[in-house]
Parts: C-alpha cells; sequence; structure tokens
C-alpha cells in the first residue's frame, strides 16, 4: 500500500454573520472570500493558515464555539497588529507558559478562540 501524505487541514469554524466574520479577518490579516454560490460559506488564509468559515443561524457562541491554535514566528507582533486592528472581541496579553511558547488568546464576537504562540528561544 503506498504511503498517504497529509497536506493541510482546514477547520470548518460557526458564524452567525457570513459577511461580518470575513471582514474580522480581513482586518486580521487575513486574505477573504465567500463561495462563489447559493451557500453561505467562506474562507479565509494567511500563508499556511486556512480557515473555513460557515454562516449557521443556530450557532450559539455560548454553546458551539471553537478553539483555533495558531502557531505564528512572533506572538507579540500578531497581539500588536490584532489589538490595533479594532475588531470586537477579548484579548489577553501575550505571556510565557510553561511549555515553552509565548502566547495570547483572542475571543471573537462569535465565540471562536483564537490561541495565538510561538516558541521561545531556548
Amino acid at each position: 500500500m503506498p504511503e498517504v501524505a497529509f497536506t493541510g487541514i482546514a477547520p470548518v469554524v460557526p458564524v452567525r454573520d457570513l459577511d461580518a466574520a470575513l471582514d474580522r479577518y480581513r482586518r486580521l490579516g487575513f486574505a477573504v472570500r465567500a463561495f462563489a454560490g447559493p451557500h453561505r460559506y467562506g474562507f479565509v488564509e494567511r500563508d499556511a493558515v486556512s480557515v473555513h468559515l460557515s454562516e449557521w443561524a443556530e450557532h450559539d457562541p455560548l454553546r458551539t464555539g471553537t478553539v483555533l491554535y495558531l502557531y505564528v514566528s512572533d506572538a507579540d507582533a500578531v497581539y500588536a497588529d490584532w489589538t490595533a486592528s479594532g475588531v470586537e472581541g477579548r484579548f489577553t496579553e501575550p505571556a510565557d507558559t510553561f511549555y515553552r511558547l509565548r502566547e495570547f488568546s483572542y475571543v471573537d464576537a462569535d465565540g471562536t478562540a483564537h490561541r495565538v504562540g510561538s516558541p521561545l528561544a531556548a
């Protein structure tokens, strides 16, 4: 049997308002596009990271939220960019973790928690 390579992953995140979510990710520095069909679906990408957005009328941020962990080269720089973007949501400040990452979190208006981390120097 030939070896099969897994070449990527794109989590599908529920959102209440696709247009608002696409705008939020655009402001966070992602390239965004809506699906060109009848379904309310979108795509956001930044470098090697790809996330799909699915508009779902039954989405309740308190019950159906998502957690994404984004590995980046500089968590402090991303934190500075994202907090300056003016997006709605809650941020925690970057901090060093016992598991050797510099990390912060951002929870958006749809309840999606974005944990963002970069490796600490050895």
